[in-house]
């Protein structure tokens, strides 16, 4: 199963009108290093003329994409504009983070990559921290796609029953070994495994990926909390360069899943 499809496909089916496929907002993946190259070369310079880097936004106040910046930390403060209020899953997952995350803003990846109109980016969550993320720092923009799905999801999804005990750093049949792959069973059961993924993927599609740190929870009642930790991406829609480092690091995402606030209250 294509861990990229699974999190952006969930986004999709909530999306109403057939107007986007899930294909069409998964990352055309093949990261072309000449252009990065070039790309972190013109920004050095943009920084020695100008004396500042401005990230470029799609779009003005009311982008759908956006939402305010709020800064990480225990007592970070939200940076609000007076259009466009901070977001308060942004607020509450900055609260949960080092400082040195960077700023976080919730954002819509298909009103950026397509467009898309805030009524078919709509998306059914499960979690209250479930989104989609940007992280700013030093000039840089990366992402979090962090999603709840129940067992009945998953099994759709899969084709088959799912298994909580499962060995996702196993390899199967012909699909490629996950890189640096940790699987780790928690000591309440539940079971984390994380892996990093280069993205360099072939595709016919208007974006890039670059390489991200890909996380699954998978929970005693056979829920999954899926998420990815990607240094960006480049092409339709950009926010800005690609970051050096996914912006959570293995520990820091494992803080963040293991913690009571991404669980549904009840």
């Amino acid at each position: 199963m294509n861990d990229v499809r699974e999190l952006l496909g969930r986004a999709v089916e909530g999306a109403g009108k057939p107007a986007f496929s899930a294909g069409a907002v998964y990352a055309k993946a093949a990261r072309i290093r000449r252009r990065r190259r070039a790309a972190a070369s013109a920004a050095v310079l943009a920084v020695v003329a100008a004396g500042a880097f401005t990230l470029p936004r799609a779009g003005g106040d009311e982008d759908p994409a956006h939402s305010s910046v709020a800064s990480a930390g225990p007592s970070a403060s939200p940076t609000t504009s007076a259009s466009a209020p901070a977001s308060a899953k942004a607020e509450r997952l900055a609260a949960l983070l080092p400082a040195e995350v960077g700023e976080i803003e919730e954002v819509s990846l298909l009103a950026l990559i397509k467009n898309a109109t805030p009524e078919q980016a709509r998306t059914t969550y499960l979690g209250p921290l479930d989104g989609q993320y940007a992280f700013r720092k030093d000039g840089g923009v990366g992402y979090l796609l962090l999603t709840l799905m129940d067992r009945e999801a998953l099994e759709r999804k899969m084709g088959r029953p799912a298994d909580p005990a499962e060995d996702l750093c196993a390899r199967v049949g012909q699909e490629p070994a996950r890189d640096d792959c940790v699987r780790e069973v928690l000591p309440d059961g539940r079971t984390l495994t994380t892996w990093h993924d280069s993205m360099d993927y072939s595709g016919d599609d208007s974006v890039g990926w670059g390489p991200e740190l890909v996380g699954r929870l998978t929970q005693s009642d056979g829920s999954q909390f899926l998420v990815r930790s990607s240094t960006g991406f480049e092409g339709s829609g950009t926010q800005g360069p690609l970051l050096s480092d996914p912006p959570l690091s293995r520990q820091q995402l494992k803080k963040l899943l293991t913690g009571p606030e991404v669980l549904p209250k009840g």
